[in-house]
């Protein structure tokens, strides 16, 4: 297929084939006004399989074969990975200071807590430093997951090598507490990462998620904008089904549960508002 020509454009029959089994496997949505934006997110991969329409790449991800090895990839190209620590410092600081000792002080169990869809590990790295700086590692079973549907991603978290502008909001006395400058970044301190455990999961299979989704603390945000209303209705309701009561999502300040959801009722905890199941 040749794009010297131009930008290259999706038919719009193919676009709605291509955009709803993106929608069925990895939850991304994109509305009719996306069609260019997903034809140029696709365009590599058309290269890099070496095929002349995006009519046969669709045929590729619906019947193979190479199928299985291809999703991956891309997920990849489709992943919005734009991130950094200390991001809605709010909810952390509603987690650390308000919930986790409520949790411990009513027995409840471990403190568990899952980052779905973490991409390159800002986020759960950032709770796992609020923890640490609260000192609740040493005062209680503390369990931080991750997770992340991109291979990418997760390899990048597992890695824990950040770039300068993972660390626009840290406060620069908890980066040189954690982190020691390395080539190429900063990495993150070893006993801090090992209190991170990285998982790949889909959030649209729940065998996936049907242990990580059972954390009394779930953050799913800035994940939920790139999803249809359905597809976040889907999402949410497996979590509730398998999260504990009480039980607390976190999603980004921007999206918003109310219309899809009636399990979660909307609470203003610290400076936060977080959506609880009780």
């Amino acid at each position: 297929m040749a794009f010297d020509s131009g930008p290259p454009t999706i038919p719009i029959g193919v676009f709605v084939l291509l955009r709803d089994i993106i929608r069925d496997r990895i939850g991304v949505w994109f509305d009719d006004d996306k069609r260019d934006l997903l034809a140029g997110k696709l365009a590599e991969r058309l290269r890099a399989r070496a095929l002349v329409s995006f009519l046969d790449y669709y045929y590729l991800l619906k019947y193979g074969p190479g199928a299985d090895e291809e999703w991956p990839q891309l997920t990849d190209a489709l992943s919005v990975q734009e991130t950094y620590f200390w991001r809605e410092l709010d909810q952390v600081r509603a987690l650390v200071d308000v919930l986790v000792p409520e949790h411990v002080a009513a027995e409840r169990g471990p403190v568990r807590v899952w980052s779905a869809a973490c991409a390159t590990g800002e986020e759960p790295l950032s709770i796992a430093i609020a923890l640490a700086e609260g000192g609740w590692f040493d005062r209680a079973d503390v369990e931080v997951w991750a997770s992340d549907v991109s291979p990418a991603a997760l390899d990048k978290a597992r890695a824990g090598v950040y770039r300068e502008r993972s660390f626009r909001a840290l406060p620069p006395h908890l980066r040189e507490k954690y982190f020691t400058p390395v080539a190429g970044g900063w990495s993150v301190a070893r006993d801090l990462h090992s209190r991170v455990n990285f998982v790949r999961a889909n959030l649209l299979e729940p065998s996936d998620t049907v242990t990580l989704a059972t954390a009394p603390f779930v953050f799913c945000r800035n994940v939920f904008i790139y999803f249809s209303a359905a597809t976040v209705a889907r999402v949410v309701g497996h979590f509730a089904a398998r999260m504990p009561r009480p039980g607390f999502l976190f999603p980004g300040v921007s999206e918003s549960l109310l219309r899809v959801t009636t399990e979660f009722q909307l609470e203003e905890v610290g400076k936060a508002f977080v959506y609880a199941k009780r």
